[in-house]
Parts: C-alpha cells; structure tokens; sequence
C-alpha cells in the first residue's frame, strides 16, 4: 500500500510542477512600455552596429579595390561636333576647349577665395566629403526632383577629371572613395589647382585663365576683386548666370555676385572696407570679346540656333561643350549657299548691313526641315538674327484669310468690295487700298493677285468671327500664336500682336521668315502641316543616340482648300504683284507683302513663295526692324528686291532638282456664310454669225471657249502691291479662341457641298436681280 503510495506519488509529480509553472508565468507581472521601448532599443542598437560594421566592411573592400584611374582623356579632348543634314559635312564644334593651365602661385588669391566662398565655404578643413548633401541629393534624386549634386570642390574635381556625369549611387559612391584618396595624396592647394584649371566657365572656356580672357580679356593674374567674383559665379551655371544671355542672366549673376561678397566678408578674406567698396560698386564692365573665327558669317548664328536647341532638348551646357556629342542638324549647305549668295546678289549697293537688315529662311514641305537661312548681319558684328527675328508680316498674312474664308464657305469666284477709302460698319478709321485706288467688285483670285486691302477686310467681316478664324487658321497652318502654344512650336514659338482684330489679314503682327515660310509649305503641302525643326539626330560619345527626331504632320486644311489657296497665289507670280519671281522658270506661287508701323510708315517689305520642293521667305527691314524704307529704298515694295532676291535664293537652292508643277485650282464649292457676294455674272457670249448661202461655211477655228468659270476679272492698269494699314481704332470681335474645326476630306466635302450647289445658285440670281 505504501509503495502504491509512492508509485502514485511519484506519477502525480511533474504533472503539478507543469501546473505550478504556468501558474507562476501567469502570476507574472506584465512588461510596462519603458520594459519594451528598451528592449526594442536594444535590438536596434545590435541590429544597427551589425550593419554598420557590414557597411564599414564594404566600405574598405571597396577603398582598397577601387584605384585613382587615369584623368579622363575623353573630358581634355573631345568637342561636340555639329554636321549638317549629310551627317558627314562639318557645320562648326562646341567648346573647342580654350585651356591654358597656371600653376596655383599664378592664380589671383581673389579668384581662390571667391570660390571657396561661392562653392565650399569648409574647403579648407572638411575631408572632402559632404555627407548631408549626399543625402539631401539622393533623397531629392529619388522622388523624381531635379538632380543634385550636393559636391565639395574635392567631388566635383573628382567627378570632373575621372568619372562620367551620369546620376546614379554607383559613380556616388565611387565619388566618395576617389575624394578621400585624393584628399589623402593631394594638398588642399593641389586640390583647388586642379579644380581652377578644369573646371567649366562657358564661352568655350575650361579653366580660369581661358575664363579671364573670355570674358575680360586679360591674364588670370592680372584680375581684380570684383572680376574675380564674377568667374566664381558664372561656374556654377554658366548658362544661368552668364551676362551674355541677356537681362534676366545679368540680374541672376548680380545677386549672386552680391552673396558671394557677404560670404567672403564673413570668411574674413576680405575687409569690411573691401566688401562695401564691392557691393556698391557691383558688376564690372564686360568688354566686347571678339568671337573665334568659327562663329563668322552666318555660321555664328545656327550654331546658336543649335545650342539654344540643344539645351531645350534636355543636353545640359556640360554635355554640349565636353560630352563629345555628334549632332546632325537639318541645314543643307547648297541651302545655306543659295541664301548667303541670292542675297549678295541683290541687295541694293551703298546700303549697309547695320541699317538694311534682309533675312531668308527656307523650310521643306511636308517635313518642317529647316534646310537654309540668312540671319542677316555677320554674327562678329551682331548676334542678332532676323530670321528669327522676323518683322511685320504684311500682306503676306493674306493667304491665312484666304484659307479661312474658303473653310467658312465661300469659294475663289466670291465677290467682294474692293473700292477705296473702306469704312467700318462700327466706325473707325477707314482703310485704303494702295494709291486709294478702287477696283470694285472683285473676286478672291484678283483680291490675292493684286493684293486689294479693303477686299480683303471685307472678306474678313463677312466670316463669322472672322479675326479669330483667320488667326486660328494661322495656327493650324504652322504660325505661332502671340503666347506659346501648351506644346510650343516655331522659331520663335510667339508670334508678337497676333490678335483678333479687323485688320488681321494685313499683317500689323510681328511674324519671323522661318516661322512665314512653313506656314506656306503646308500649302506646297496641300494642307498637311509639319512643325519646323533643325536637330535631326543628336549621338553621345558612346554611341548612344539621345535624340532622333520623328516628323509629324497634320491636316490644317482640306486638300481642294490647299489646292484653291496654292491657285490664288500662282496668279500672283503669274499676272499680280509678284510677277518679277517668274525668271525662276518653275511653277511656284507667292505672296508680296509691305507693311505700316504706328506711324503710318512703311517698314518691312517681303516676298513669300514656294515650289513644291522647298518654301522660302526673304524679309526686308531697316534699323531697329520697324523704320521707314519709303523714300530710303530705292523701291519698297515686295514685288521689288525682296521678290528678286527669293528668285536668285530658289534658283540656287533647286538648281539640279526636278521641275514639278503645282495642283490646279480645286474650285471648292460652298454655302456662303453671309450675304452679298455672289460672284459677277459671265461675260455674255456673242450670237454666231450664220454663213451666207452664196458662201461656204466657215471653217472652225482653234480658239479656246470661254471658260464657265471666271478667274481674274480683267484689269487695264498694271498690278502694285498694297502697303498695309494698322488702323488705329480697328473693330474687334471680344472672346476667347475657338477651337479649331475638325477637318473633313476634300472629296468628302467636295461631295456634300455640291448638294447644295443649285439651290445656292438660284439664291444669288435673286439676290443679283
């Protein structure tokens, strides 16, 4: 029984331990948060000094792996190589890379210290690393923010002379390691040498002594305080604070000029005295730098056409002038040639290039290539481009009004009031034709033809909404609107006093010849549209191709509408105002224009035109661009020089092109969108005389009938171009821009207009009767 006992004793005991100790844990008290927190701290100081010693293990792997390789070969040679449209014919180079290194003695002490105190002020004692900026960057990189360098002089140097520009953790890090061996085997004098020495200053210049003469015209050594600052500004972004690049630049560059200064002020490496004299001072003079022989001519200006373009693409200034690119561009040299030698040509003697500014642009139907221009005075002497420039459009802005009302409905054999003086319906000034001459009744090919002002205000109060029409037109057919389109466009990609006026059609608004001349290749085009371009293909040094350009197009116009346009202007070469461009021997058709200033001046004369391989427009202005040419000139009007200049740029540009012919006109039909302009009545055909008995009947003669379509009313005086005039108090139609019309094919709309074709016949014979 006892043993029993102790058998049952022995059985029961680990059972009631169990039950003792799941007792006790859950006697147990439970952790308060100040228990947790330091537990949770405590793993994380374990987990962190782990990885901390894991990434300081990488760290010196990586310091002992990674070598200080040899100075980039690539960043001391290579230029930027700009082709043109062959690919292979060099048009110039970028940052031929003015270099001369001085020894860090030779170097102003000024130049030093603004430097440290423009770029790292912890220059002296940091290791040449900042760590925080890394950071920040990283952080800032990552989210999709612009990029961020955050680098000590030490990382830029490195960065400069031994790495890539690419953004990215890898070269950061490799960064990192290459500062700290450099900062261990190079003084911090050795350092700045370097930096100073390779370092990018715009203008071509690498270094600070090709800097000084950039941008002084003297030796490094020989720079005082003032002009020492400026070079430790303009590093930084040459493009940004470059005085070159205009006002706004000047402003950046004398704020920074200005916290630059302070900074050396409170650095104590310049006097309280010294920091006052300098701030009211402010910038120095810029003297006049003549420009490297590359940039002669007109060349100096497409090479700045390109870098502008360069840079809006996304290159950055470092790339453009030390990445080696390889752009190809759309300029043609027999393009570039024909323009350059027509204007030599023709141009009157004894004018001088600084008063008598002539411009040409010409762009390629169907793509928007701008394939020549002629900017105007030789860019050593003016940077300024009239080509892009442009001047008061004229009535070479009628064909946009022509369009316009073709797409309201009415059609080329349309009358309209062509008499002079023309009052307004609301009042206002009236406006004249040339000479106040009247012609009455006219219809839109002899309104084009011989350029008739008031018949064309007229055309434009007959569409509904006209000015905006027209100007919508304008836009769609390739002009730039006078803002910046969402999606810009253009060269410029503004077309300044493009509003929606009554005299709209006569061309008060500043239009530039590149931007005139594409307008006119989507007639060439027959409506399709192309925005203009001029970088084709652009190529790194690794072969990498960063930009290929893709030509869209879009239909402006209707295909009959094109064709009846591309009809009214034929007949200004053939019989109008432009009739001295027939000496090219090539269907082609064009446009005359002159226009008024404020001042009832004339002030720029053109001629636009086109074949169906190449549109051209050549420009004349005088002085500030909007000076008088009458009685200045020997002849002011467009059909004069500048429509003998386009002659002698076409004849050079096509020379051993094909001769194509142009579309005839269409004769569009429609239902006119207001009253009073049916077209005149046909001549009446005189009866045929019936033979004699006694004679034979006469034999049939070769002679054309008289066609059932009027062209051009028939005029006893000779043609003359039409000088526009702004009116001073013009009628407007208020409200915003409307939306473009869809377009619908010329068969199409051919199809349904006909329908109504009869009935709007028999109306006009009412309305005539």
């Amino acid at each position: 029984m006892v043993k029993g006992k102790r058998k049952s004793a022995g059985a029961s005991g680990p059972s009631s331990r169990s039950a003792k100790g799941r007792k006790g844990r859950k006697d147990r008290a439970p952790r308060t948060w100040k228990q947790r927190l330091k537990r949770f701290t405590l793993w994380t100081l374990v987990t962190g000094l782990v990885l901390a010693l894991l990434g300081v293990g990488a760290f010196v792997v990586a310091y002992k792996s990674i070598d200080i390789p040899r100075p980039n070969e690539e960043f001391l040679t290579q230029t930027t190589q700009v082709y043109y449209a062959d690919g292979k014919s060099q048009l110039g180079q970028f940052a031929v890379q003015k270099r001369d290194s001085i020894g860090y003695d030779e170097m102003p002490q000024s130049v030093k210290d603004a430097v440290v105190a423009s770029e790292n002020q912890t220059f002296w004692t940091d290791n040449g690393l900042d760590p925080k900026g890394i950071l920040r960057a990283a952080f800032s990189n990552a989210q999709g923010n612009s990029t961020q360098g955050a680098s000590t002089i030490t990382q830029q140097y490195v960065k400069i002379l031994y790495l890539t520009q690419e953004r990215t953790w890898k070269r950061k890090v490799k960064e990192a390691i290459l500062s700290l061996k450099i900062k261990n085997q190079l003084s911090k004098k050795e350092i700045l040498e370097g930096y100073l020495n390779t370092i990018y200053f715009g203008r071509g210049a690498y270094g600070v002594q090709a800097a000084a003469q950039a941008y002084f015209d003297r030796d490094a050594k020989d720079l005082n305080l003032r002009q020492s600052v400026v070079l430790a500004a303009v590093l930084n972004n040459p493009t940004l604070y470059d005085p070159a690049n205009g006002e706004n630049a000047t402003a950046r560059l004398a704020a920074r000029f200005d916290r630059i200064v302070k900074n050396m002020a409170e650095m104590d490496t310049i006097t309280a005295a010294e920091s006052d004299k300098a701030l009211a001072a402010g910038l120095p003079k810029f003297p006049k730098i003549r420009q490297t022989t590359q940039y002669g001519g007109q060349r100096g200006h497409v090479l700045t056409m390109v870098r502008k373009e360069l840079l809006r693409l996304g290159l950055s200034e470092q790339e453009i002038n030390g990445g080696g690119l390889q752009v190809t561009t759309t300029f043609t040299r027999k393009a570039m040639n024909a323009a350059a030698e027509g204007v030599a040509e023709q141009r009157p003697e004894g004018f001088g290039p600084k008063q008598l500014h002539v411009a040409v642009a010409s762009v390629q139907p169907g793509t928007g290539a701008v394939r020549g221009i002629y900017a105007g005075q030789d860019y050593l002497q003016s940077q300024l481009n009239w080509a892009v420039a442009g001047g008061q459009a004229g009535s070479t802005f009628k064909p946009f009004a022509l369009a316009a009302g073709l797409k309201a409905g009415f059609e080329l054999k349309d009358t309209f009031d062509g008499n002079s003086p023309y009052s307004l319906p609301g009042g206002g000034r009236p406006f004249e034709n040339q000479g106040n001459r009247s012609y009455g009744r006219v219809n839109l090919i002899k309104a084009t033809q011989d350029s008739i002002n008031t018949a064309y205000i007229d055309l434009t109060l007959g569409i509904p909404d006209g000015p905006k029409k027209i100007i919508e037109t304008a836009n769609d057919m390739g002009i730039p609107p006078e803002k910046p389109a969402a999606k810009p466009y253009g060269f410029p990609t503004s077309s300044a006093g493009l509003q929606p006026n009554t005299g709209v059609s006569l061309g008060s608004q500043t239009v530039s010849p590149i931007n005139m001349a594409n307008g006119y290749a989507t007639i060439a085009n027959r409506g399709m549209a192309a925005d203009p371009y001029i970088i084709e293909k652009v190529v790194d040094a690794k072969g990498v191709v960063r930009y290929d350009h893709k030509v869209t197009e879009h239909r402006a116009l209707d295909e009959g509408i094109s064709d009846d346009v591309g009809y009214a202007l034929q007949q200004v070469v053939k019989a109008g105002s432009g009739t001295s461009t027939l000496g090219l021997g090539r269907p082609a058709g064009g446009k005359t224009g002159t226009a008024t200033n404020g001042n009832g001046e004339v002030s720029s004369a053109w001629f636009v035109g086109y074949t169906p391989q190449l549109s051209t427009a050549v420009m004349y202005v005088r002085g500030k661009g909007n000076e008088q040419l009458k009685d200045w000139l020997p002849s002011y009007f467009g059909g004069a020089y500048p429509a003998a200049t386009w002659t002698a740029v076409m004849e050079k540009a096509l020379e051993g092109e094909d001769v194509e012919s142009l579309p005839p006109a269409a004769y569009v039909t429609g239902e006119a969108p207001s009253t009073g302009h049916a077209p005149a009545p046909p001549p009446p055909t005189k009866p045929t005389r019936k033979p004699k008995p006694d004679k034979p009947t006469q034999k049939p003669t070769d002679t054309p009938t008289t066609p059932t379509v009027p062209t051009t009313p028939p005029s006893s005086e000779p043609p003359t171009e039409v000088p526009t005039e702004t009116p001073t108090d013009p009628t407007t139609n208020p409200g915003g821009i409307l939306k473009p019309r869809p377009s619908t094919p010329a068969g199409n709309q051919r199809a349904t207009r006909q329908g109504r074709r009869a009935g709007r016949r028999r109306r006009r014979t009412a309305a005539a009767g």
